[in-house]
């Protein structure tokens, strides 16, 4: 932040008592005349000493469910002839000369609903507090301005920071609205897990989009720079339950789809529903979201970084269980080793594991080089593991896992006894021959002695050579690690006398 720092007020600090409350007489209104005109006279002169003609809005909102200022509420917030209807324009990261920047200082300094902060990043910043404080810090000392705000009756204060500093140090990782985001979203459409996208363009105001494959592209093309966004599942066909779930009391915010398809949104109390119903009349669909973060259940959230990538924007979304995986997740790497808690074998055989609050899997092939019946032979719950991970998928939220992967192969140690005789335990009898045993362990590797293998002449099946449980003479005719096949030979073990 620029290191010279101002307050500018009305107020004599000689008429603050000793915990800094003014107690003199001035009115904590905007006089709309001199008083105001001398505070945008005063930082235009502090924009002029700094060498800047320009500034960006950063942190832009609008009031919320009631008008927040001392004043009478106007149209617009204050920004009619400024910013469209729609207020385009004004968001975070725009850029406007300063004249305009004095205008939305005069909105501010009258409490007309719109606030802002006005930033060239590390050189300038300008904001307006409660009771007409107006904060203003430079990379320049900006005597000549100090004494022009002197000149125009207001007190401008040297202070060490201002109370609006930005503080980019706040815990956690605020999810971006990057590649990987969008396609997050639309496998999720995809799967029928989302579908409506909603978009906070401004503190306490939002819009609407349903989203759907052909769609999202054109939605995402229209959104706000820097827009705070919320992914929420559909909306219930049934607005006769939904009305019928409104609560006794409290406000809630009611969202909507009409006949049209167009989405809308509005707070309504007790004292609001019987026009609410009516309002709502012939809508297709509807949901009732409650005002209390905590109590608000979106899939997952994100903000738009600007277009090289960079997140700029200070705010912050509240995080869902999803973004919390997601900033999990993108401190994994594929082929990291990590440790986990078993916590589950499912009834399909793939085994879940706890690695720090996200659960991971193992499926039945990553468990063991070995055979095994069960994969409770070779994990039990709540065994600490560890294991390397195969892959981190940031679309499905799935990190796969590797038991095997750091455990010895053993096949690639029996190429070197490709040719040689052994004794076998027969297995299995299958209708194209008989797997043996070739390893003395009860998990020892199999190889596969084919029928024509088994005997000279036509054979119909194994049994008429050989029985589960039997010790067999076989030779290693070649060991496939790649296919994970051993091939076995019968007769080539034997002498030619004994065939």
């Amino acid at each position: 932040m620029p290191r010279f720092v101002y307050r500018i007020t009305k107020y004599d600090p000689a008429d603050r008592d000793e915990p800094g409350h003014y107690t003199g007489a001035e009115d904590t209104n905007s006089d709309h005349g001199p008083v105001e005109a001398a505070h945008l006279q005063t930082i235009a002169a502090f924009a002029e000493d700094t060498g800047i003609d320009r500034l960006a809005i950063r942190e832009p909102g609008i009031a919320g469910l009631a008008h927040f200022g001392l004043e009478p509420a106007v149209d617009g917030h204050g920004l009619a002839g400024l910013f469209p209807p729609d207020l385009s324009g004004f968001h975070d990261g725009a850029e406007v000369p300063v004249s305009l920047g004095l205008e939305l200082v005069r909105v501010m300094l009258r409490d007309n609903g719109a606030w802002c902060r006005l930033a060239v990043e590390d050189k300038f910043d300008v904001r307006v507090g409660w009771d007409q404080y107006v904060y203003v810090s430079s990379d320049k000392l900006c005597e000549g301005a100090v004494a022009r705000a002197r000149a125009l009756g207001l007190f401008p204060e040297r202070l060490e920071t201002s109370p609006y500093d930005a503080d980019f140090d706040e815990p956690g990782v605020q999810r971006p609205a990057d590649e990987d985001f969008w396609a997050r979203l639309r496998w999720s459409i995809a799967m029928r897990q989302a579908a409506i996208l909603e978009e906070g363009y401004l503190h306490n105001a939002s819009r609407w989009h349903r989203l759907t494959e052909d769609t999202l592209d054109a939605v995402r093309a229209r959104l706000t720079p820097r827009a705070q966004l919320t992914v929420w599942p559909d909306l219930s066909t049934d607005v006769e339950a939904v009305l019928a779930s409104l609560p006794d009391e409290g406000p809630v915010e009611f969202v909507w789809e009409d006949q049209y398809g167009a989405l809308s949104s509005t707070m309504a109390d007790e004292s609001d529903y019987k026009e609410l119903a009516a309002r709502v009349a012939g809508a297709r669909a509807a949901t009732v979201l409650p005002l209390a973060l905590d109590e608000r259940h979106p899939l997952f959230t994100a903000v738009l970084p600007d277009s090289d990538g960079v997140l700029r924007a200070r705010w912050r979304t509240e995080p869902t269980p999803s973004d919390r995986n997601w900033a999990f997740l993108k401190t994994l790497h594929r082929g990291q080793i990590c440790t986990g808690t078993v916590t589950e074998i499912a009834g399909f055989g793939v085994t879940f594991v706890d690695i720090g609050g996200f659960t991971a899997m193992i499926n039945i092939p990553e468990l063991s080089w070995r055979r095994f019946d069960h994969p409770s032979d070779v994990v039990t719950v709540g065994q600490k593991i560890s294991a390397e991970i195969l892959d981190v998928d940031l679309i499905r939220e799935c990190v796969p896992l590797s038991l095997k992967a750091l455990q010895e192969d053993p096949m690639p140690q029996l190429i070197e006894q490709v040719g040689q005789i052994t004794n076998g335990l027969v297995t299995k009898l299958v209708p194209f021959g008989a797997f043996v045993r070739i390893e003395d362990r009860e998990d020892g590797l199999e190889g596969l002695v084919h029928l024509s293998e088994l005997a000279e002449g036509p054979l119909d099946r194994p049994e008429d050579v050989v029985q589960v449980g039997d010790i067999l003479t076989v030779k290693i005719v070649n060991v496939d690690p790649p296919r994970r096949r051993i091939t076995l030979s019968h007769l080539q073990a034997l002498a030619p006398g004994e065939r």
